[in-house]
């Protein structure tokens, strides 16, 4: 048994770290695998501009299409480039080892990702990357640093760079610091902030957002598209239980009725 426990204990080692990230403080996501226009929109978000390096090999187009409320035809004439047909695997053009040579290794399939990694962590690491010309790609990342990805949103989020704002205090706790006198969060200079060249973008910050947050709700679908099913008939079983131990109950008080 403790040889079992132990191999188990390695096994989820791995998970476990990548899971951890840097340390950066992680913002809340607040997806809703029920909001099908969002699912919709994160689809399309992930065709344009994921599918360019990375897979969702473990789900076909026409299950896609059929959970999230998108006609087949519009599936495919407008997230299906590859010359796919419907009821084939998420694949990608381009060869495994043509992308080691390009990236130094071969972009990661995404169907799972948000399994190891979480919606809060995808929805966070998307929205920190930021301009670095030391890096090769000319881009880095706040959540995970130096890491080999470029920043495939930047049309849309803007030329996101290190400058100096304003930003709350936070006590050792990582609590905001307000002032006694006014309850306003106290504040001070930092010049290692994320920010937005004006202009820049195609989309607000607050769009920028939207668009994350959808497609971080597509990639948390992905990865588990039973969800919401398995929930549903989950709460039918617990009433089930519920009810069954109520009668398994007043079977047991029978049976002991007469024991001293």
């Amino acid at each position: 048994m403790k040889k079992q426990f132990f191999a188990w204990i390695i096994a989820l080692m791995p998970v476990v770290a990548l899971a951890a990230g840097s340390g950066y403080p992680l913002d809340k996501a607040d997806i809703d695998l029920r909001d099908q226009a969002a699912l919709q929109d994160g689809a399309k978000t992930f065709a344009n501009y994921c599918m360019g390096c990375h897979s969702a090999q473990y789900q076909r187009y026409e299950r896609v299409a059929n959970d999230i409320g998108i006609p087949h035809d519009l599936m495919m004439e407008n997230l299906v480039f590859t010359g796919a047909k419907i009821g084939d695997h998420m694949k990608i053009g381009m060869r495994p080892d043509d992308a080691k040579v390009w990236f130094g290794a071969a972009p990661p399939d995404l169907t799972l990702v948000a399994r190891v990694r979480g919606a809060d962590w995808l929805y966070t690491y998307l929205r920190t990357f930021y301009e670095d010309a030391t890096r090769p790609l000319g881009a880095n990342n706040k959540l995970f640093p130096n890491v080999g990805m470029p920043n495939v949103l930047a049309d849309l989020q803007g030329r996101q760079v290190i400058g100096c704002k304003q930003v709350p205090l936070r006590d050792d706790n990582h609590k905001v610091v307000y002032d006694p006198l006014t309850a306003k969060p106290v504040t001070k200079e930092s010049c290692e902030e994320l920010t937005i060249v004006p202009n820049t973008g195609k989309q607000t910050a607050e769009e920028f957002d939207t668009t994350v947050r959808n497609l971080v709700t597509f990639l948390a679908y992905s990865a588990d598209p039973n969800k919401l099913e398995s929930q549903r008939i989950g709460m039918y079983v617990l009433l089930y239980l519920a009810f069954f131990f109520i009668f398994a109950y007043l079977l047991k008080r029978e049976y002991w009725k007469d024991v001293h």
